[in-house]
This record gives C-alpha cells, structure tokens and sequence, in this order.
C-alpha cells in the first residue's frame, strides 16, 4: 500500500464507502512476508512511496518469479533490475502484464501505471555502449512516475552534440549522467545547468579505466559544483534518487493537485508577484 493508496482508503472510510473493519485489516496487515528465503518488505511503499524492487543478479527464477508474485499481489506493481533472459521467460510466462526491457535488463508488471507528476528527468548518457545502464535509468524513473528525456551519445569527444539538446536538458528538473572512459560529461553538463545532476559511472573503457574506478574518481572530483556521484553501473540508484527529487519538486511551492487518492498528480503553477497598491514600477516602498 503506497501512501496515496492509504489516504484514498481513509478518505473512503470517512464517506463512508469502507467500513471500519476493513481500514483496520489493511493497516494490520503484516509489513513482512515470509517466503522462507526472502522476507519480503510489504510496506516498502507506504514508506518509501514504491515497492521494493527485486535485484534479479543471483537468484533463480523460481524465486525472482516467488518474490514478484508476492509483491504484485500486494502493490500492483513490480520492478525487476539485473534480469537474466532465464528470468525474463518465467516472469512473461508466469505475468500476462510483464514487459521485458532488454536493453535496460529489467522487467516491470503494473496492473496500473502511476500518473506522471509534473517536470521531467532527463537522460544524458555519453555514449552508445553506456545505454544499458542509462536504460536502466530511464525504466526505472518511469516505472515510478516520471516522465524522462532520452538524450544518447553526447559525449565530450562532440560537445556539439551535447550542445544541441541543452535547451531539453535545461529544462527537466533533474539531470542523470550517464559516462564511461575518462567520466567528464557530467562535469561539463553541470557547469550549465542550475539543476541537480546525478552521476552515474560506467565500467566501459580501456584497461587503465579499472572497470569503471576512473570514471567514478574523476566525477568525485568534478570541478563543477552539484555533482551527486552513484555506484558504477548504478542507473537504478541514480533513478530513484533523481525521483524522490521530482517528486519533491511536484509537491514545492506553488503546486496543485488534480485528481484524488492513487491518480492524484501534483500540478505545478507559476507563484503570483504580490505588489503593494502603491507601488509602481519606478517606487517601490521602503523596508
């Protein structure tokens, strides 16, 4: 049950279209259920605002698929990363919803899509071979509500190319970088926008890359200030985090809501500019 699942539930409860019984049973509900070799965490989403996601690497598809039942139960949705193809099968055999994304390596089963909140998370990724890892960005921040801006091979070795996306960059409330080799796209895009950019270094390079440490040093020594570094290869972190910053840019200052409990989608309006009667545009009052 995520939070607007909870008010919506509350909300009905008072108009009286659930009867008390049943809001108790739904808060009484154990927060753990135990599979025997997963305890799988029910109330993720209450407190996090999603479902726990399944890391896919290292378990059998027996268990991703037991682990994926439980929670699609529960929450209606789940997110699957480090899918292998084994995996992929039984999750479209055992879910009709189920929507393999190679490229990103990960699976989702919605019984119903969140609404998109207001604003965008743009993608940035250097180069081709980068994609998997800005795929599995891009899935993940969709999947939990957010529209995203594809932008691929922008990378330093043609800052033209990058140059010619910067008003779509610009313009999304939230950056994800996405870069390989020596890492200095981040840095670059950071030094022209005022938003947050999230980095996410990849282990494609030459030998002297270190599976992807060069990069990851030099995006911690961006000169470029606002730089948030993740784990190499980390595109779902870097997703999550640059969701939970657009979400807190849909519910800011000056935002509305249209729509109740679950399809509730926060709207932003421009603040109005309070002046003073008297005021003109050549006097303004003193303090």
């Amino acid at each position: 049950m995520t939070t607007a699942e909870a008010i919506n539930l509350l909300e009905k409860f008072r108009a009286g279209g659930v009867s008390r019984d049943k809001v108790v049973a739904a808060f009484q509900a154990a927060p753990v259920a135990d599979l025997g070799f997963a305890q799988v965490d029910t109330h993720r989403a209450l407190r996090r605002g999603f479902p726990e996601v399944i890391f896919g690497a290292g378990k059998t598809p027996e268990q991703v698929v037991k682990i994926a039942a439980k929670l699609f139960d529960r929450e209606g949705r789940v997110l699957v990363t480090r899918v292998s193809p084994e995996q992929a099968r039984a999750l479209r055999r055992r879910f009709s919803r189920a929507v393999h994304h190679p490229m990103a390596r990960c699976v989702t089963i919605e019984r119903k899509p969140l609404p998109k909140r207001p604003g965008t998370i743009a993608v940035v990724c250097a180069g081709t071979s980068d994609l998997p890892f800005a795929e599995e960005a891009a899935v993940t921040a969709e999947v939990m509500g957010n529209r995203v801006e594809r932008i691929a091979d922008v990378g330093v070795a043609g800052v033209h190319r990058l140059l010619g996306r910067l008003q779509t960059i610009q313009s999304a409330n939230v950056i994800i970088v996405v870069a390989g080799m020596e890492g200095a796209l981040p840095s670059v895009v950071a030094g022209l926008v005022s938003k947050p950019v999230i980095a996410v270094p990849t282990s494609i390079g030459y030998g002297a890359s270190f599976g992807g440490l060069a990069p990851l040093l030099a995006m911690l020594n961006s000169c470029a200030s606002g730089v948030t570094v993740v784990n190499i290869d980390n595109g779902f972190g870097a997703a999550y985090a640059a969701s939970q910053i657009n979400a807190l840019a849909a519910e800011g200052r000056g935002s509305r809501v249209e729509g109740r409990g679950t399809n509730a989608v926060p709207v932003l309006t421009r603040p109005r500019l309070r002046v003073p009667r008297r005021a003109s545009l050549g006097h303004f009052p003193s303090r």
